[in-house]
């Protein structure tokens, strides 16, 4: 089995191509094919010690479910069934998706959701990202002055992709046991 599981959450196919852009830097042996969390289980997550987690944010700030709109069910019906899961040991990277300039009051704030969850069970979350060169009015997934986890914005910032999550997958590679 693969040293790390990366999960994400999606509506427009955004979070799915920044997780296929993060799996095409690793071999099967060092991550797993990037999985949607509609089509696992709990079990599968709670297999990896490390893990990335992935997800778009919609509307007011929401997790992508089927309250959001979304025609599929995600991270928002999902999300219960780690409770379950006992995170300690684990080592959690997350990445988040938003439109600063649409919805500058709940930028990225799916991400916060996330977090507290990984948290609240033990687990280690590794990869914090600065806020700087972004503008937004608020965001829940700012964590004593820094982002929960990469932040993405493909719909403004589309060209700042590859160079963040870069410097961020190099961020995160000790604590995944990885060389930078």
């Amino acid at each position: 089995m693969a040293r790390i599981g990366l999960f994400f959450g999606t509506t427009t196919g955004n979070t799915r191509k920044v997780a296929k852009m993060i799996k095409k830097r690793y071999d099967d042996e060092i991550m797993a094919k990037p999985q949607n969390v509609n089509k696992v289980s709990a079990d599968d997550i709670a297999g990896y010690d490390y893990l990335i987690f992935g997800t778009p944010t919609m509307g007011s700030g929401q997790l992508p479910g089927l309250s959001a709109d979304c025609e599929e069910e995600s991270w928002e019906e999902f999300l219960p069934n780690l409770e379950a899961v006992d995170f300690t040991g684990k080592t959690v990277a997350l990445y988040g998706l938003g439109d600063q300039v649409g919805y500058p009051n709940e930028f990225v704030d799916a991400m916060i959701e996330l977090y507290d969850l990984v948290t609240s069970r033990g687990g280690q979350v590794v990869g914090a990202w600065p806020t700087d060169g972004y503008e937004f009015d608020a965001s829940q997934a700012v964590v004593d002055g820094k982002f929960v986890g990469l932040v993405l914005d493909q719909d403004n910032q589309s060209q700042l992709t590859e160079e963040r999550l870069n410097a961020w997958l190099a961020q995160i590679a000790p604590a995944f046991g990885l060389p930078a």
